[in-house]
């Protein structure tokens, strides 16, 4: 269906065209026609279905660009994902000229109250630091028309329920409230029933999201081989932007730091770095500083990144929902990808677990051998010289050529030159630090998607020492502990809990499949 069939305002129309977009992808489709008539939604999706102009676009369209106050507000996560929502709205928003504002922890507060001096019609933050500005008034939600949750399965894994309660509970009560979540707990059924007034839900499968493109294997090894296996597939496959995932964040300090030592241009992202290096980092992979990112499952959530060839799932997920969060940031766009997950014999069970989920098999990789890797290796070397050929201006460097000419043998000089650019693995050894295995599961099923959405218990502090929105995991568990769950298209490339809003009678769910 195309965008002009939804009943959008033309200049929302108008932004769309421009961004290049005409059908909207099924979540759009579907979500947009019910939040334009002002009922309560909750979407059921994965990354990277086209969410933010889900809910988006019928917020901006409710706007009164004369009313001077916030009328909308977006709660995220993280925030990566509150600075991608903000670019996005005001994307979509550039020819109706709505004023959107973006706030987040771990950033000066100072500078976001002058902002917010400009009157932004749409607040995007995460809870801690909304709930910051809340209480000292530079924020008030007493006008807001459209309240939406985005990830909140997410939001609920980390910790965030007291703060969305809290939140809500300053907003008005007849407001309209869109809930977007990839996965479906209980907890967050609960939020509907209760919080929301007959909402109607549209669920987007999630097999359609590990789309055919994506060619799925896995590699059956044990821990302590993982490292030198993926290396050696790097220089076999030779991707050309790839993600790695660890399950800790002390694993991606040892993978990144590993993988530099052994020439690769990569880095880590987790929570524990400052704003400003985790946009670094993420500036250098999306212009192509970077080859490979290394992450944990919650710092990429929803990251706004496209070209990725391969991803490459160091440890495999607990929660099978995660691993299609994953490899959905490959194969996006109509374009091809590759996952790779490395399985120890005993975590066997959880890759069952999510080929049922899928309901596709992965396909067993042989690990390459040295001399393949090898081979991998000076292919992509002589691709290098090739380049560099072809791009040097050699006149002024023929006579330092003839003089080692005159020394040396060619083949000699060539091999030099090809062992100089090669990144042999054995030069450079590198030990990971093992990782306590998943609990086995043998003989009970494996495990279910979509359990643990409740959160942690307890009060929770502002989002400046909650690292931006990624917490550490349970307090007895060291890193991140248990990972979380985590025409043309419109396609988003990126990549809830109790509320304190008047309790509404219960109500069941309209519930809206889609099968395309």
């Amino acid at each position: 269906m195309k965008f002009s069939e939804l009943g959008l305002n033309p200049e929302l129309l108008k932004s769309i065209e421009q961004m290049g977009f005409e059908e909207a992808t099924p979540i759009q489709e579907q979500t947009i026609p019910l939040a334009l008539q002002g009922l309560d939604v909750i979407g059921q999706a994965q990354t990277g279905t086209g969410k933010t102009a889900a809910f988006g676009l019928p917020m901006l369209q409710k706007i009164d660009n004369s009313n001077k106050v916030i009328q909308g507000i977006v709660i995220a996560p993280t925030r990566e994902l509150a600075i991608q929502t903000q670019e996005e709205l005001y994307r979509l928003s550039k020819d109706k000229r709505v004023t959107v504002q973006v706030v987040y922890g771990g950033a000066d507060i100072n500078r976001q109250i002058r902002a917010l001096k400009n009157k932004p019609q749409i607040i995007v933050g995460t809870p801690g630091r909304l709930l910051d500005h809340i209480k000292r008034k530079t924020i008030r939600l007493d006008h807001i028309e459209t309240l939406v949750l985005d990830e909140a399965d997410e939001m609920l894994n980390m910790g965030f329920l007291e703060d969305i309660e809290a939140i809500l509970s300053e907003t008005p009560a007849e407001r309209q409230t869109l809930l977007f979540s990839a996965t479906m707990p209980d907890s967050i059924k609960k939020i509907g029933v209760k919080f929301m007034r007959a909402p109607e839900h549209v669920k987007i499968k999630a097999t359609q999201m590990t789309a055919n493109l994506i060619d799925q294997y896995f590699v059956k090894c044990k821990d302590f081989e993982k490292f030198d296996t993926m290396t050696r597939l790097f220089d076999v496959q030779n991707p050309e932007l790839a993600i790695v995932f660890g399950r800790t964040k002390r694993r991606v300090d040892e993978l990144s730091k590993g993988l530099e030592l052994r020439g690769y241009r990569a880095e880590g992202i987790h929570g524990d770095l400052t704003q400003q290096k985790r946009m670094s980092v993420l500036n250098a992979f999306k212009t192509g500083d970077l080859d490979i990112l290394v992450a944990t499952d919650v710092a990429a959530r929803g990251l706004d990144i496209s070209g990725v060839t391969h991803v490459y799932n160091y440890d495999i997920p607990q929660d099978p929902e995660s691993y299609v969060h994953r490899i959905g940031r490959t194969g996006r766009a109509g374009k091809e990808g590759m996952s790779v997950t490395f399985v120890t014999p005993n975590e066997m069970d959880y890759l069952r677990t999510i080929e049922n989920l899928t309901k596709k098999a992965m396909t067993p990789l042989k690990p390459p051998t040295d001399d393949e890797a090898f081979r991998g290796q000076m292919q992509a070397a002589i691709d290098q010289v090739e380049t560099l050929v072809q791009e040097t201006e050699t006149d002024k460097y023929k006579r330092a050529a003839v003089r080692l000419l005159e020394d040396h043998n060619p083949e000699d000089l060539v091999a030099a030159f090809l062992k100089s650019l090669s990144k042999d693995a054995t030069d450079v050894p590198v030990k990971i630090t093992p990782e306590r295995p998943l609990p086995s599961r043998k003989g009970k099923g494996g495990y279910k998607g979509g359990k643990g959405g409740g959160g942690y218990k307890g009060n929770r502090s502002s989002s400046d020492r909650r690292g931006g929105g990624e917490r550490g995991g349970n307090r007895s568990r060291s890193n991140d502990g248990k990972p979380r769950s985590g025409g043309k298209r419109y396609d988003e490339k990126r990549s809830g809990g109790n509320t304190g809003a008047p309790k509404k009678s219960g109500h069941s769910f309209t519930i809206r499949n889609s099968n395309d």
